[in-house]
C-alpha cells in the first residue's frame, strides 16, 4: 500500500507554513497520533499535527519477520496482522487509553515498552528503518528493511523516543518474531527483598526468563499478599525443565508457588503491559503522582515509605509518591544507576508539577549539547515540541 501522497502533502504544508511564522511560539507543533500518551511529560504546547490520514500496512514479509507500516495505523490492527501469521511486536509496546487509540508512530516515537523489554530488548532494538519530515518539510528515509542497511548514523532508531521533537515520523519498518512454542507463569508469594534476590540469581542461570511483575496487591481486611509474577517463554522443553527447579527455589526461600492458568495469566500480563493493574488504577491519595524509576536490575530493595510495583526484572520500579519528593526521587534513582520520571500527575497538579518539581531527571552537559545540536539539523526553526523527552530506556 503507497504512503497517503495527499495526507503526507498537508504535513508538509502545515510544517513549512509553520516554519514561516513571524513569532516563534506560533510555529510550535506538536505531533499527535491518537493521543493517547498527551499525559505524559511536561505542558502540551504547540498546534496538535495529527497523523491519522497516515494509515495501512505498506508491506509484510512473514518469512523475512519484516513489516512496514505507516504512523497513523492503529497499533491493535498491526498486532491482529502479526497474529494472523503467528507473529508479535516481542517488546509488547502498552496501550494506552481508549481502544484503538495507540498507533504505530507513537508506539516508535514513544519507544515505551512492555513487561518483556528486559529480556527482549526495547523498541529500537526492532526498527529497520523509518521516513520522516523534518522540521524543514523534507520527507527523508532512513535505513531500510533488513538488520545489517546501516552506513553512517542510525538515525531510524535515533527517532525511536524522541517524542515527535526532531520530525514527524510517517512510515517505519520494524522486525517482527514468532510467538514462543511454549509459555507458562509462575505466581510466587515473596517479599520485595526475595523477590529481587531470587531474579538476581536466575538472570545468571540459562532459564527461559521473559517477563517479571511484582506487586503488593492489597486484601479483604486491610491486608496485603505480596506476589512475584514471572512469566516463562521458549521451547517447551526448556520451559517445562525451569518450572520445577524454579519452585524448589521459591520454597526455598520460605515462599509459595504456583503455576497460573495460561488464559488468566495471559490477561494479567496485558493489564500490566496497559498500566490496568490494581496498582495503577488509582493513587492511594488524591494528591500522590505515578513515579517511573529505571535502575539498574541488581539495585537493593530502595529506602522509599511508597508501596512499588516492580518489572523488569528490578529495573523498572513504580510507585504513587507526592510530587514535593521529586528531588529526592532523580537523587535515588541515580544513586541506583538509573533515573526517574514523573509519570502521571492528578489532575490539576499540572502547572504546580512543573514549577517546583523536575518532570525529568535534569541533562548534563553533554546531554545538553547533544540534544542542541540534534535539534539543530532537523528542526533549525524550532517547528517541533521541544518539551517533550528525548528518549526512554
Amino acid at each position: 500500500m503507497p504512503i497517503h501522497s495527499l495526507a503526507l502533502a498537508e504535513l508538509t504544508d502545515r510544517i513549512r507554513q509553520a516554519r514561516s511564522a513571524p513569532i516563534p511560539e506560533d510555529r510550535l507543533l506538536r505531533v499527535r497520533g491518537g493521543g493517547s500518551k498527551d499525559f505524559y511529560g511536561t505542558a502540551l504546547r504547540g498546534q496538535p499535527l495529527s497523523t491519522q490520514g497516515l494509515q495501512g500496512i505498506v508491506s509484510y514479509e512473514p518469512t523475512e519477520l519484516v513489516v512496514t507500516v505507516q504512523a497513523g495505523t492503529p497499533l491493535a490492527e498491526l498486532e491482529a496482522a502479526l497474529l494472523e501469521k503467528n507473529q508479535c511486536l516481542p517488546f509488547e509496546p502498552p496501550h494506552f487509553g481508549p481502544a484503538g487509540a495507540s498507533t504505530v508512530g507513537g508506539m516508535a516515537a514513544a519507544a515505551l515498552s512492555g513487561p518483556s523489554r528486559a529480556s527482549v530488548g526495547a523498541v529500537k532494538d526492532y526498527v529497520l528503518g523509518a521516513r520522516f519530515i523534518n522540521g524543514k518539510g523534507e520527507h527523508l528515509t532512513f535505513g531500510g528493511q533488513v538488520m545489517k542497511n546501516v552506513a553512517g548514523y542510525d538515525v531510524s532508531r535515533l527517532l525511536a523516543g524522541s517524542w515527535g521533537t526532531l520530525g514527524v515520523i510517517t512510515e517505519v519498518s520494524l522486525k517482527v518474531l514468532a510467538f514462543a512454542p511454549s509459555e507458562a507463569t509462575l505466581a510466587c508469594a515473596l517479599p520485595q527483598d526475595a523477590a529481587l534476590a531470587l531474579l538476581h540469581r536466575w538472570g545468571g542461570q540459562p532459564l527461559p526468563l521473559n517477563a517479571s511483575c511484582w506487586v503488593h496487591d492489597p486484601l479483604e481486611g486491610g491486608e496485603g499478599g505480596d506476589t512475584l509474577f514471572v512469566r516463562l517463554r521458549g521451547a517447551l522443553a526448556a520451559v517445562q525443565a525451569a518450572l520445577p527447579r524454579m519452585r524448589a527455589e521459591v520454597l526455598a526461600q520460605g515462599g509459595e508457588a504456583e503455576v497460573m492458568d495460561n488464559t488468566q495469566a495471559s490477561a494479567d500480563w496485558a493489564a500490566a503491559r496497559d498500566q490496568r493493574l490494581p496498582f495503577f488504577n488509582a493513587p492511594p491519595a488524591p494528591d500522590l503522582c505515578l513515579w517511573r524509576l529505571s535502575v539498574a536490575q541488581t539495585a537493593p530493595v530502595l529506602a522509599l515509605p511508597y508501596a512499588q510495583c516492580i518489572e523488569w526484572h528490578g529495573g523498572q520500579r513504580w510507585l504513587w509518591a507526592p510530587a514535593s519528593v521529586a528531588h529526592k526521587l532523580h537523587a535515588l534513582a541515580q544513586g541506583a544507576g538509573g533515573h526517574a520520571t514523573l509519570f502521571r500527575r492528578p489532575a490539576g497538579a499540572l502547572a504546580n508539577v512543573d514549577a517546583g518539581a523536575p518532570v525529568f531527571a535534569p541533562q548534563d552537559a553533554t546531554q545538553a549539547r547533544i540534544q542542541s545540536a540534534l535539534q539543530l539539523q532537523f528542526d533549525p526553526d524550532g517547528v517541533f515540541n521541544t518539551h517533550r523527552p528525548h528518549s526512554v530506556a
